[in-house]
């Protein structure tokens, strides 16, 4: 109530003062015509006024109306009125009339410079102007109640420019010229005046330049000096000798008077005051004033000296604060402040607040220099400071080795007892503005031990401190938040590691362990009772300014503190304090989690509820706990009050898109308090429908559900008026993806039911965007992400015949109105002007970059539910293809930037999952390849990494589309170039693999040595991570595909020549296969080579870039020696032949030697006999692992390892010279298979019990079906597809065995003598070939001890005629069917390889029972019992080929395929149907020459 009263006091005196035109009247006076002013003709008027004002005069308001009124009679010179004009002056200066109007004007404008404020100021500048220059100042009370009033009356706009053009001698311009005359001996008074002249630059330039001419020196003699000669009246003194004003100083601290100067004498009480008339600078005297202190400083007269000091520094802070131009000027006396600070530091009474306005200096100029004030600051020793070396967060918070400095001792000793502060706010906002500074990393972890005193010394405790001064502790509070608020959103770089912690790393830290967050928690906890108890008791005339602003600022700080601390926190499994401290539960609501959710009640400051609301969002995110059971019984108060503020149309836009950006995370985290916001009501009167039996409820929305609110944000007719602008839109539209995301089934079937609710929710897709260039408000990019997002979940887990009527509408619509084109184009506009603002800011294209991620995910949906979405026409899916591909080049070949790049690879994904589902509609190849040749182009161009996975991305959809369609290298006109970039990167990626494989166990090794030999437990050495779908891998694999275009191969031939990557390769190949390591690079660049060797050039480059050295013993380590010296069971994995293994590695190895082999022939010879030699004991296991594992891995080696054996049995007699007894071993082994895979073929059953015996599972990886069946299914059907899934992997063994069976008997052929050379040549010599058969004729068995005999032979010539058989009658029963046949194609190759196994076999049959009869070591006895036996066998063979041969079988290329080229000509016959008959022919003759 007082204040009210003061301030109508204040506004009644200004009314009347007004009224009686001071500012007429002083013009009416200087221009001698007062009779123009109204009061001057008014006799009668101007009486009663004085007989009414002398009744006043007893409260201080009063006293402007008196000095007025005053002013006015003596103006207007009526000299019978001069008693009443003594008596109504002397009660407005008893009254105080100038501290009164002082005090008056501070109050105010202590809300800023407001429009009161200014007027009050011009009427009180009216006043005081022609008050002093009416009256004699000595008249007017103290000069210092004067400078104050008129200190205050210059801080009104623009009264500081107008005073600089008024007359000397006239106004206030008296008061700064009577100042003038007694500088220096009197100094504070011109100095105050000055400083409040000062409001803008150039006015700081006319006061500089003020005090750099001054006039006139004055000083105070108490008795004459005798250099001095004085006119007889002693009113003028002549100095007779120069004379050193400051004789301590030197140089530019000292000033000198010279000869001859005179002066004027003014005898006072004290002495003599002489006013030197001598030109000088003032800013000399300044100088030479602080170095006279720094030299007293440790004597009596430092606080005298203090007192001219002060103002001083005060001035040169106001210059420099105002005008930064000046500073240079100014540089002497600022480079002493530090030394000032350092020395009046110490002494035994410190003068606080010369200290404090030091420090206030430096902080101005640290804003523009922070380094060198920082630097010339650390001599001083004012700051606290570290004595030891900072490394750790543990160490620095612990404070070790820390000091306080001198400010600390000033704290603790000077400030805290007599409760003024003045030093420390002055520390706080210096240490602000050095962290704002931006200094290095090395001098900002300076500041740590400034940073630590004020967490561990003055915020835990400040609020406890003694204060003199009301709001006091507020401020302090403020500026230590501000601190703490400034350094946890400074942008810092990644720190290294092992480097001291960061400033902002500390600060987290210490504010989520330690008391500091405590304190934190107890500003926040304040409440919002409090705070409306304080702006209810602050004063109205406070404004902006007040303790109310003041705590308000305080606990908002505290708000964005604990958010930033919590989201800077490193993650972590331990719960941190100040974590605990905010989700304790309380009592009764009393929890700091109900506070904050009370702050919605505020109404002063809008930020305050929205910062309370986005610390609940924070800690709704990352903290366990449960904000509706906090809320306790204030719940639904609380629920009420969201929603009223949410729903007001009156209301602060950025509280309404925070509410909704809470609710968007409560979805998620928070059950409870969404249901408690969504309100859904059951529906008692509504028929729910029947899920499994039971009776679905029906809701609706309650009277207070949030959904309410949120159908009105997002309903169409409401868009672009003021109360729901796009961020709140965009806001209401999250919110309901949320929703949809977190599966909400209630409140989606309720918002479905809703009237135009797909229609209003997709009508911003249906709208025309401005152009990229020319949006203004970026969320409604977001709103249209949020609504492509939540038709695809709605898409997704509906099921397709259940959609609302109104979104197939919708979608509908969305085809019909070429929405789709519409957004295609769209979002390749968002692309390029991407591309073309030069940015490298995330935020900037955070918008875009959600958009056309939810546009990708819209599109990868389409690709599933076509028909849904309305997608089934070719022609626009193969548009919205190149779309993609164009937007994909556009960011990938621009001047790569970060945004670019990542978006660039976002495209890259959906470009691969198109081109993989819609490759039917893509017509032209070349215009999908032109534009991956150019994006691979850019990015080989290009080192960083971050970019490989988008590398990889490309390399993928370029071998997806070459595999589209069959092409040749003339439809590709980019071949060359993509070929050329494509080996480069295979180099480039080489030699890198080759380097982190060896870091990788350089490193591995150094650990593996540190463990103990004893530890048997120990975890195997991590290995190099080798990916699939890394650049490398795909590099290679796209070499095999270009390569497997070149028909001749010469292409990829030459550009071996240019591009070294044969050798790099085969090196890392080397390593790799030696350590077992990079799986998927060996596989595929053994692919690569495949693919080479398969021309006869090709091969000579491979073979001649030593792929034997790189591969051949560093194989070894492929396949592990088990401790007894045997190696490990073949076949044992349970992977898909298909998937990465090594022993695939082995198996492509043992192809590409074949095809080097069969390509190079004896210029490979060398190399493959050293191949077999080194491998002997696998390739032997091999030979007889088919008896013991009969999975398809095991199958898949076996058939790798006779196709390479059958290709080195065409050199025989080299093969017996270099390896004789591997040769026998392994013909005996050939003939073993032979009986084996005869015997499996013939016995399919036994066949599948060893299936499901020995591999314990029927069905191999490789032929699972991919569709899982149905959850339920009776059990006859289940038993009817097991059998169905066992039948097909039996097939699929038989078919691997016969491929083995047939190149099996291909080679045996060439270990058995030719049959035209065996019959015709009597000279052939008979021991080099052996016997390999036994003389036997019983069905082969599976028992190893069983040899091979011309039983196996025979049994497999049966087996392949009954397989012939079946064929013909088309039967496909499991016992006869090698494979289910599916084309006419597949079943002639299946005869064609049938009839070649059949030849094969015949051949073996006849060479080796030749060599039994022509061998003399064989009874004759034996070799009659042969020929009966062999005729009678071969009789009944014949008649059954005779009758197939009458049927007709064609021929295959298989033949030609397996036989070696010295043999092709005995097989060429078998081109025509009537082929058969020289082989029955022959069969016939043999069998009529052994009947003889």
């Amino acid at each position: 109530m007082d204040g009210l009263v003061d301030r109508i006091g204040y506004f009644s005196a200004l009314i009347l003062v007004e009224g009686m035109d001071i500012d007429f009247l002083h013009k009416c006076a200087l221009e001698d015509s007062v009779d123009r002013h109204q009061f001057a003709t008014t006799q009668e008027v101007c009486q009663e006024m004085d007989k009414l004002l002398l009744t006043l005069g007893d409260i201080p308001h009063h006293a402007p109306v008196l000095l007025s009124w005053a002013l006015l009679r003596h103006t207007l010179c009526l000299d019978e009125s001069s008693q009443v004009i003594r008596r109504l002056g002397s009660i407005a200066i008893q009254q105080n009339a100038f501290q009164y109007m002082t005090q008056m004007l501070k109050a105010l404008g202590s809300g800023g410079n407001n429009c009161t404020a200014s007027t009050a100021r011009m009427c009180i500048y009216g006043l005081l102007s022609f008050v002093l220059t009416s009256f004699e100042e000595e008249t007017l009370g103290e000069q210092q109640h004067l400078i104050n009033l008129a200190c205050e009356v210059f801080a009104a706009p623009n009264l500081a420019e107008l005073f600089w053009d008024t007359e000397p001698t006239t106004g206030l311009a008296v008061l700064l010229d009577n100042n003038c005359g007694m500088f220096p001996q009197s100094m504070a008074p011109l100095l105050q005046l000055l400083s409040a002249l000062i409001s803008d630059k150039s006015t700081a330039k006319k006061v500089y330049s003020f005090l750099d001419k001054m006039s006139c020196y004055t000083e105070l003699y108490k008795h004459k000096p005798n250099d001095v000669l004085s006119h007889e009246d002693e009113t003028q003194w002549r100095r007779q000798t120069p004379k050193l004003l400051y004789p301590l100083g030197s140089g530019q601290a000292n000033i000198r008077m010279p000869q001859g100067t005179y002066g004027t004498v003014m005898p006072t009480a004290q002495g003599y005051l002489v006013r030197w008339h001598y030109s000088y600078s003032g800013w000399t005297i300044f100088t030479c004033e602080i170095e006279m202190l720094l030299h007293v400083v440790s004597t009596a007269d430092v606080l005298l000296h203090c007192q001219k000091v002060k103002p001083i520094i005060d001035l040169v802070h106001r210059i420099v604060s105002t005008d930064w131009s000046i500073t240079d000027c100014l540089l002497p006396i600022t480079s002493r402040l530090y030394m000032l600070i350092q020395r009046l530091s110490s002494v035994m009474n410190p003068p606080m607040e010369v200290i404090a306005s030091c420090v206030n200096t430096l902080t101005v100029l640290a804003t523009r220099m922070p380094a060198k004030v920082w630097a010339d600051l650390q001599h001083t020793g004012f700051l606290p400071y570290s004595v030891t070396q900072i490394t750790g967060i543990v160490q620095s918070i612990s404070a070790e080795g820390m000091q306080a400095g001198s400010y600390g001792n000033l704290l603790l000793s000077i400030e805290r007892p007599q409760g003024k502060y003045s030093v420390t706010t002055a520390f706080l906002r210096l240490v602000i503005t050095l962290v704002k500074g931006q200094l290095g990393s090395t001098q900002s972890r300076g500041l740590m031990p400034c940073v630590v005193f004020v967490l561990k010394e003055l915020l835990p405790t400040y609020h406890k401190w003694r204060y003199n001064v009301y709001g006091m502790r507020e401020e302090i509070g403020c500026l230590i938040l501000e601190l703490i608020y400034t350094i946890l959103n400074l942008n810092l770089e990644e720190e290294s590691q092992g480097s001291p912690p960061s400033l902002q790393a500390m600060c987290t830290h210490c504010l989520a362990n330690t008391e500091a967050g405590q304190a934190i928690i107890n500003i926040m906890a304040i409440g919002v009772d409090t705070i409306d108890t304080v702006m209810a008791a602050q004063p109205s005339s406070s404004g902006s300014e007040g303790s109310g602003q003041t705590l308000t600022q305080t606990i908002k700080l505290a708000f964005s503190i604990t958010n930033n601390v919590i989201k800077l926190k490193p993650s972590s499994d331990v719960i941190s304090p100040l974590e605990q401290a905010l989700t304790q539960h309380g009592t009764h609501g009393n929890n700091l989690i109900a506070i904050l959710a009370k702050y919605i009640y505020h109404r002063h400051d809008p930020a305050l509820p929205r910062l309370a609301i986005q610390l609940l969002k924070r800690l709704a995110m990352v903290a366990p706990m449960s904000v509706y059971a906090c809320l306790g019984s204030d719940a639904a108060a609380i629920r009420d009050a969201f929603l009223n503020r949410l729903q007001s149309k009156t209301e602060d836009m950025r509280i309404k898109v925070m509410i909704l950006e809470f609710l968007t995370v409560a979805v998620e985290t928070q059950p409870g308090l969404i249901e408690l916001f969504l309100n859904l009501e059951v529906n008692d009167g509504a028929v729910g429908s029947k899920i499994n039996g039971m009776r679905s409820q029906e809701f609706i929305l309650g009277e207070w559900s949030c959904l309410q609110v949120v159908l009105e944000f997002i309903d169409s007719k409401q868009q672009g008026k003021y109360w729901c602008p796009p961020l709140i839109h965009r806001a209401a539209i999250a919110f309901l993806h949320a929703l949809w995301q977190d599966r909400r089934d209630s409140a989606m079937t309720v918002l479905r039911t809703k009237d135009r609710f797909w229609e209003n929710l997709t009508s911003v897709l249906f709208g025309e965007l401005p152009a990229p260039a020319d949006i203004t408000e970026k969320s409604v990019l977001e709103t249209c992400a949020f609504t492509l997002k939540i038709i695809c979940l709605e898409i997704y887990y509906v099921v397709r015949g259940s959609l609302d009527q109104s979104l197939k509408n919708t979608l509908n619509l969305f085809f019909d109105k070429k929405r789709y084109e519409y957004w295609s184009e769209y979002i390749k506009s968002l692309v390029i002007y991407m591309t073309e603002t030069d940015t490298d800011g995330a935020s900037t294209f955070l918008e875009f970059h959600k958009l056309i991620s939810a546009w990708r995910m819209f599109l990868v949906l389409a690709t599933s539910y076509e028909d849904v979405m309305h997608l089934c026409d070719c022609p626009l899916r193969l548009q919205l293809l190149h779309d993609v591909l164009e937007a994909t080049k556009i960011l990938l070949t621009a001047p790569l930037s970060a945004p670019c790049l990542r978006m660039g690879s976002m495209l890259a994904t959906l470009l691969l999952i198109l081109l993989k589902q819609w490759k039917r509609v893509i017509v032209n190849i070349s215009k999908i390849l032109d534009p991956l040749d150019q994006i691979l182009e850019s990015l080989s161009q290009s080192n960083q990494y971050f970019m490989e996975k988008t590398k990889a991305k490309i390399y993928s959809a370029i071998i997806i589309t070459i595999q589209i369609k069959q092409l040749r290298v003339s439809d590709f006109p980019q071949y060359s170039q993509m070929l050329l970039t494509v080996c480069e990167t295979i180099h480039n990626e080489a030699i890198v693999l080759l380097d982190q494989t060896h870091h990788a166990l350089t490193t591995d090794s150094a650990l593996f040595d540190d463990k103990d030999s004893m530890e048997t437990d120990c975890a195997p050495r991590l290995q190099h991570k080798d990916q699939k779908d890394g650049v490398c891998v795909l590099a290679l694999h796209l070499a095999k595909e270009l390569c497997e275009m070149d028909e001749g191969g010469d292409q990829l031939v030459s550009i071996t020549r240019t591009v070294p990557f044969l050798p790099a390769m085969l090196s890392a190949l080397e390593l790799s296969l030696r350590v077992k390591q990079n799986l998927h690079f060996a596989e595929a660049s053994l692919h690569l080579l495949l693919s080479l060797a398969k021309t006869e050039q090709g091969a000579t480059a491979v073979g001649g870039a030593g792929v034997l050295p790189s591969i051949c013993l560093p194989l070894l380590s492929v396949y592990q020696l088990s401790a007894n010296g045997t190696t490990q069971t073949l076949g044992s994995s349970r992977k898909s032949l298909d998937a990465p293994s090594w022993p695939g590695v082995y198996r492509l190895t043992m192809s590409l030697m074949e095809r080097l082999l069969k390509s190079l022939r004896y210029n490979f010879l060398t190399e493959a006999l050293d191949f077999v030699g080194v491998h002997q004991e696998r390739i032997l296991q091999c030979l007889d692992a088919v008896r013991k594992v009969q999975s398809l891995a095991c199958l898949d080696e076996v058939d790798h390892t006779v196709g390479f054996i059958l290709q080195l049995s065409n050199f025989i007699k080299e093969w017996r010279f270099h390896l004789p007894q591997l040769l026998r071993d392994v013909q005996v082994n050939l003939c073993y298979l032979c009986q084996t895979c005869t015997f499996l073929l013939h016995s399919p059953k036994v066949l599948q019990h060893y299936l499901q015996v020995k591999n314990g599972d029927t069905i191999p990886p490789a032929i699972v079906p991919r569709q899982s069946k149905p959850a339920q299914t009776p059990k006859k059907q289940q038993d009817i597809e097991r059998d169905e899934m066992e039948q097909r992997a039996v097939l699929k063994v038989q078919s691997s065995l016969l491929r083995i069976l047939s190149k099996t008997l291909a080679a045996i052929r060439h270990f058995t003598p030719d049959l035209c050379q065996i019959l015709l040549d009597q000279s052939l010599d008979l021991a080099e070939y052996d016997m390999l058969f036994v003389l036997s004729f019983t069905t082969p068995a599976f028992d190893s001890d069983i040899a091979p005999s011309f039983g196996t032979l025979l049994a497999t010539v049966n087996v392949v005629l009954n397989m012939q058989g079946e064929i013909d009658k088309k039967k496909e029963p499991m016992s006869l069917n090698v494979i289910p046949l599916t084309s006419p194609e597949e079943t002639k190759s299946l005869k064609a390889l049938l009839r070649f196994t059949m030849e094969n076999c015949f051949y073996a049959l006849i060479s080796q029972a030749v060599r039994y009869l022509k061998d003399p070591s064989v009874h004759s006895r034996d070799k009659q019992r042969m020929k009966q036996e062999l005729s009678s066998e071969l009789s009944t063979v014949l008649s059954s080929i005779s009758r197939y041969s009458r049927r007709g079988a064609p021929s295959s290329p298989a033949a030609a395929l397996l036989l070696s080229p010295s043999n092709k000509s005995t097989s060429s016959t078998s081109k025509c149907p009537e082929s058969q008959e020289p082989l029955i022919q022959l069969v016939q003759a043999f069998v009529r020459q052994i009947q003889r």
